[in-house]
C-alpha cells in the first residue's frame, strides 16, 4: 500500500512539472505565432516564402555555398532547399554554378539583384524583431537565450537517441 502512495506522490509531483512544461510550451508557441503574424507580412511584400527568406539570409551572411550545405544551415530538407533555390534562381536573386571538379556540386550565391532586394528587406525584418523585443531587458534576453538553448539541446539529444517515450 505504501508503494502505491509513494507512486501517487511521484505522479502528482511530475504532473505539476509536466503541467508547467506544457504551459511553457504553449506560451512559446503563442509567442512564435504572434511573431510570425508580425514579421512575415514583410516577406510576403517581396513574394518570398519563409524557406526562400532563410536561404537568402544564409547566403547574405555566409556567402556562396553548395546547395547541400544550405539545408544544414537553415534546417530544410534537400528537396525544400532545391525548390527554394529554383524559385530564387527564376527571380534572378541567386546564381547557380556547377563545380568544374564535381558536376554534382552546385554552388549558390546571391546575385547583385538579390543583394539589392534582400539587404533592405533583412534590415526591415531585423528592425521589426528588435521592436518586438523592445520591452525585454538585456538580462532577460540573456536568460531567455540560456533557457531556450538548454531546452533545444535537451530536445536535440533526446531526438538523436529516439527519445520519444514518456519517460526520462
Amino acid at each position: 500500500m505504501s508503494s502505491i502512495i509513494t507512486w501517487i506522490h511521484i505522479l502528482m509531483k511530475n504532473r505539476k512539472r509536466l503541467s508547467q512544461a506544457l504551459h511553457a510550451w504553449l506560451i512559446m508557441l503563442k509567442a512564435w505565432q504572434s511573431m510570425s503574424h508580425y514579421v512575415f507580412p514583410t516577406l510576403l511584400e517581396e513574394e518570398l516564402g519563409e524557406s526562400d527568406f532563410r536561404v537568402l539570409e544564409v547566403l547574405l551572411h555566409k556567402g556562396p555555398m553548395p546547395v547541400n550545405a544550405i539545408g544544414l544551415k537553415v534546417d530544410l530538407n534537400p528537396g525544400s532547399v532545391s525548390v527554394a533555390v529554383d524559385r530564387l534562381y527564376k527571380k534572378g536573386l541567386v546564381s547557380r554554378l556547377e563545380s568544374a571538379r564535381d558536376r554534382r556540386v552546385r554552388t549558390v550565391a546571391l546575385t547583385e539583384k538579390g543583394r539589392e532586394m534582400f539587404l533592405p528587406l533583412f534590415r526591415r525584418h531585423a528592425a521589426l524583431i528588435k521592436r518586438a523585443f523592445q520591452d525585454v531587458s538585456s538580462a532577460e534576453m540573456q536568460q531567455l537565450e540560456v533557457v531556450l538553448k538548454k531546452i533545444g539541446k535537451r530536445a536535440a539529444n533526446l531526438s538523436s537517441k529516439g527519445g520519444h517515450s514518456q519517460h526520462g
